[in-house]
């Protein structure tokens, strides 16, 4: 009896270490998105190559997480919630990695966009604006895992249609500026893909807080409306 329930101290170790690592890959990527866009607005050219050199920080701990992760399925062969839990963490920093990708595109184009001249740049308080709002996802569905807060991780998805919004907006806006004056199109083009970014990341976080649902109650809503996943989480 001893033995098996040292064993079992021992595997409830090493899911809250993995868990943990995937936290800390969370802040990590969301520094990345917060330094990507200060770079941005703010035209700080070396901030936008630390951004960029930076990404080999969260491919390296996507390997390292899943690599943990594969390891405690083949030793531990975990089964019911532990198993969801891993099969979570795996797909969690999928998604984690994906958003450190949309912040290196962001310092991508901040740098080509910081050639251009002034003149023609349009204000970047829709992009300052969207970004908070992706950013707010992604913190909450961080949190939603950490705590398997099923209330918070309904609010993401929830606020995915806000993010929505927000780039439909910002491209609307960019189209009026291009009819207006054509010198402007490359520019606005490089803008549409930032927001084409941020509209991503909050795609990311949404499709992490419908694995904190599955993680919690075991049921797949990755395809399901809104309300269906609010009232997933509202029964018992």
């Amino acid at each position: 009896m001893g033995s098996s329930e040292h064993t079992s101290k021992q595997f409830d170790a090493e899911l809250e270490a993995v868990r943990a690592r995937v936290l800390q890959m969370g802040g990590l990527v969301e520094n990345q998105i917060q330094l990507a866009v200060e770079a941005l607005v703010g035209g700080d050219v070396a901030l936008m190559n630390r951004v960029i050199s930076d990404d080999h920080r969260v491919n390296a701990m996507e390997v390292e997480i899943d690599e943990s992760c594969n390891q405690i399925i083949a030793r531990r062969q975990p089964a019911a919630g532990d198993l969801r839990m891993v099969m979570t963490v795996i797909k969690t920093i999928t998604d984690l990695e994906r958003i450190g990708d949309e912040a290196e595109k962001i310092a991508r184009m901040a740098k080509l966009l910081s050639q251009k001249e002034r003149l023609f740049l349009p204000r970047y308080t829709e992009i300052k604006h969207a970004a908070e709002l992706a950013l707010e996802m992604l913190r909450k569905s961080l949190d939603a895992f950490a705590r398997l807060d099923l209330a918070t991780a309904a609010q993401v998805v929830r606020q995915d249609e806000k993010v929505d919004e927000e780039f439909r907006a910002i491209m609307r806006y960019l189209i009026t500026f291009m009819m207006e004056d054509p010198r402007t199109i490359s520019t606005s083009l490089e803008i549409l893909f930032v927001a084409k970014a941020i509209e991503r990341i909050g795609d990311h976080a949404k499709n992490m807080s419908e694995y904190v649902v599955y993680m919690v109650k075991g049921r797949d809503v990755r395809h399901v409306t809104v309300e269906e996943i609010e009232r997933e989480v509202l029964e018992e």
